[in-house]
């Protein structure tokens, strides 16, 4: 019943999809916390909680979301405010059963995911990518409803682009990550200075995020530095930025928990009538004619 957001934050070649996705042998932080999730389900299956699990891929790349599970994964999407925040009309939303479905569901998305060699990365990440896994849950017992929402982020890694020598399609996509990545860090800055106005729709990443990081949800930023000597100036940034990633209060958590409505009064699927309310006057006689007192 609540909102978790999960980031992997630091400078290209870092690690940090390595610790968000990890090998087969050494799966990372979103097969685990997949495992966990499924799981803490089989361990209510008995207690009368029902669960139904979907997924969907998203991808910003130059600011423009993209669904990695639609049939064109290089259609920009919009994102727009609803009554239950911040979503993307249309995306392909995957229901799943098990946890390798949803392995095999990252598997096809990042078939999908611009990626491109530097001076830094042989395989360097241009876009950020954030897996979500929607969890609706009832308690048959109660009635009780649960909604839940887990953000995977694997975020691109800033980079000096005097030092990835990137040129051309490359240098635009490393302006946009450095970019949105500062847009993020106006967004913890403001939070951590308890700021009237935080500038959420600066950019795709930071807006379509604003349900995890407005204040009642849970939020764990895994911050990757790179161990060459060669690279403790981004290092240094990195970390910099951890400090006031810190210094965030986020608020205690709301649990999204909801009653069942009831259908008992119902009959054959009718709503019944409500009951006129007597007003008091006189009926009429049949010839229209109010009775006489008595």
């Amino acid at each position: 019943g609540y909102h978790v957001c999960i980031f992997a934050y630091g400078q290209t070649g870092s690690g940090k999809t390595f610790t968000m996705e990890g090998p087969s042998d050494n799966p990372g932080v979103n097969s685990r916390a997949v495992l966990e999730l499924f799981s803490n389900i089989r361990a209510r299956a008995d207690a009368s909680f029902e669960y139904r699990i979907s997924v969907t891929v998203l991808e910003i790349y130059n600011d423009e979301v993209h669904d990695l599970l639609a049939d064109d994964a290089k259609k920009p999407q919009d994102v727009r405010q609803g009554p239950d925040g911040v979503f993307v009309p249309g995306q392909v939303t995957r229901e799943v059963s098990e946890p390798q479905q949803i392995t095999d569901i990252m598997n096809d998305a990042k078939a999908n995911r611009s990626v491109c060699s530097t001076a830094l990365n042989q395989e360097s990440s241009r876009s950020h990518l954030i897996v979500t896994v929607y969890s609706q849950g009832e308690n048959k017992t109660t009635g009780e409803c649960f909604s839940g929402r887990l953000n995977l982020i694997d975020l691109a890694g800033s980079e000096r682009i005097s030092k990835s020598e990137v040129q051309g399609a490359a240098l635009k996509e490393a302006q946009n990550i450095n970019k949105s990545l500062s847009y993020l860090g106006d967004v913890i800055q403001a939070r951590a200075n308890k700021a009237s106005h935080v500038p959420y729709r600066n950019c795709k990443l930071t807006y379509l995020l604003q349900d995890s990081l407005g204040g009642d949800g849970k939020c764990l930023m895994f911050v990757q530095c790179n161990p060459r000597s060669e690279a403790a100036g981004e290092s240094l940034c990195s970390l910099n930025f951890a400090s006031r990633v810190r210094a965030v209060e986020m608020g205690k958590a709301k649990k999204h928990v909801s009653k069942k409505k009831s259908d008992d009064n119902s009959t054959d699927g009718e709503t019944p009538r409500k009951q006129p309310t007597p007003t008091g006057k006189k009926q009429p006689t049949p010839t229209g004619k109010p009775r006489p007192s008595r």
